[in-house]
């Protein structure tokens, strides 16, 4: 897998991936790295926008906003999907939580990736979701742009697959397909169609078979307070 090709810069136009659809998870953070400047397009034009989108690894101070950002991009549906049985009570892949902020610091997208297992006893994974994008900025690359962070970051780290429910017309542009989990489930209902990976070391996910188990970092009810105020 060529790592180069996500880069952020330049990204492609979104389309419309943050609809009910859309998968979401339980609220927790990553630590700190370097931000990534990229430039978005104008939903309004259809072009580069000279406005800097800046991508850094979400913060403590970032979950409030995430919350609001999910709730208006996702809708009251959010927390009942198949997904988000193997996000609850886990914290984050570390390093690979990601927010999309403009250069005045609002927030406009968020993604995040999970430790999952492919099956019982199967190969290490990750679980992509949520991404999800302010509905205001429907069509301006915010979500490609997380995308390829995302992909690239996990990439760096050494991970050598990636899973998600989505919209396969779309992440076909990253490299997914259903193919490669073709023999997985997820713990509970989901479209055959919509569950894709994307292989970052070719044969990772050779010989994987069953339900994804959760593999993650347990959340720690104490460790943000913010987070279980929101909950509530």
């Amino acid at each position: 897998m060529d790592f180069n090709s996500f880069d952020t810069r330049g990204a492609a136009p979104d389309l419309p991936i943050f609809d009910g659809r859309a998968e979401v998870g339980g609220p927790a953070v990553a630590t700190a790295s370097p931000c990534r400047r990229v430039a978005a397009s104008s939903p309004s034009r259809g072009e580069v926008d000279a406005v800097a989108l800046v991508i850094s690894v979400e913060q403590a101070s970032d979950v409030a906003a995430r919350e609001a950002l999910l709730d208006r991009a996702m809708g009251p549906t959010r927390k009942r999907k198949a997904s988000e049985k193997l996000r609850r009570g886990r914290r984050p892949a570390e390093g690979l939580a990601f927010a999309a902020k403009d250069a005045d610091g609002r927030l406009l997208g968020t993604v995040r990736l999970w430790d999952v297992t492919a099956g019982a006893g199967g190969p290490p994974a990750l679980l992509l979701g949520p991404l999800a994008v302010d509905p205001a900025l429907k069509g301006g690359g915010v979500g490609s742009a997380l995308m390829r962070r995302a992909v690239a970051e996990a990439g760096r780290r050494g991970h050598g697959a990636i899973l998600l429910v989505g919209d396969a017309g779309y992440y076909a542009r990253f490299g997914f397909t259903a193919a490669p989990t073709a023999a997985l489930a997820m713990p509970g209902p989901f479209e055959r169609a919509r569950f894709l990976a994307l292989e970052l070391v070719p044969g990772a996910l050779d010989g994987a078979a069953g339900v994804l188990q959760p593999a993650g970092r347990r959340e720690r009810a104490s460790a943000w307070p913010a987070v279980a105020a929101l909950a509530a």
